[in-house]
């Protein structure tokens, strides 16, 4: 929806306009504030979200002022208007975000192709390394589709468009549309243009986590700073390089695992599959017995 209309300043005549639609006033504070200027040769334009004033310093017939006041509003997301040359010929990053979580949710996968770059940096919080590169993004996300079966989908609000092509957005997953739990998520995106496309060049994902410890976070935290705070060089070590030693601790675990956690779990297994199967015929010929 878009309305215009004309504003008169100090007594001088508007250009003549017409409009089908009609004029709303605007109440202070009614949208949520965002300020952009663009500067030209012979125009000045102040954006604001929902609100785009833009004042011509000469009209080509009258020689004079006209200010135009625009409001729009987008259907399916906070999207702040940008100089009307920066996005001709090409798509949103609204639009783009918008087709990479309806393509996840289709199964299409080479429609989620055609908008990652080749050097797309995707980091999922819930993974420790990030995907880089189209050939790693591509394969986590068919993954991800698969895991999600036929009936779970993507629900995302508002998308958020910010200055060079970034924009945000909050989601969920539902089953047959109800909320599962605990998978709230918002996803941060850096959109660059390739031709008449926007594609995604970076993503950041941070997902809710399943485990409410509440209060025995601050707990936690108030332990490991005191400890950065007693050691200050154990930590700047520990800082400068946490994947490293994340990495040698999942070795660690990994050895640990196949040296006596596993062969500890299938001797387990196996003293207990033979009282189980004794267990079953004993229960097969009462049934019988009973029937």
């Amino acid at each position: 929806m878009a309305m215009a209309a004309a504003i008169n300043f100090s007594g001088q005549a508007p250009w003549p306009r017409t409009c089908s639609k009609a004029v709303t006033r605007l109440a202070h504070g009614t949208m949520p504030y965002k300020e952009i200027c663009y500067f030209n040769n012979n125009s000045r334009r102040i954006q604001k979200h929902g609100l785009s004033v833009k004042r011509k310093a000469e009209s080509t017939l009258f020689r004079e002022r006209v200010p135009v006041i625009v409001m729009s509003s987008h259907s399916n997301s906070n999207y702040w208007l940008s100089n009307s040359n920066s996005h001709s010929g090409s798509s949103s990053p609204s639009e783009t975000i918008s087709k990479f979580y309806t393509s996840i949710n289709s199964k299409g996968l080479d429609d989620l192709r055609e908008i990652i770059s080749e050097d797309c940096y995707f980091e999922e919080c819930s993974f420790l390394r990030p995907f880089e590169g189209k050939k790693e993004v591509m394969q986590f996300l068919e993954e991800l589709t698969e895991s999600m079966g036929e009936n779970v989908k993507f629900s995302f609000g508002h998308i958020c468009v910010g200055d060079d092509y970034t924009a945000g957005v909050k989601w969920h997953l539902e089953w047959k549309k109800s909320q599962i739990p605990f998978t709230r998520g918002a996803s941060f995106f850096e959109c660059s243009n390739e031709g008449d496309r926007t594609i995604i060049k970076k993503a950041q994902v941070v997902i809710e986590s399943p485990i409410k410890p509440g209060s025995l976070v601050l707990t936690l935290l108030k332990a490991v700073t005191s400890l950065f705070d007693e050691f200050p060089k154990a930590t700047e070590w520990f800082l400068s390089s946490p994947h490293v030693i994340l990495h040698w601790i999942i070795k660690i675990y990994d050895k640990l695992v196949d040296t006596y956690i596993n062969p500890l779990l299938n001797s387990y297994i196996k003293l207990w599959s033979l009282p189980a199967k004794i267990f079953l015929f004993a229960f097969k010929i009462l049934h019988q017995i009973f029937k």
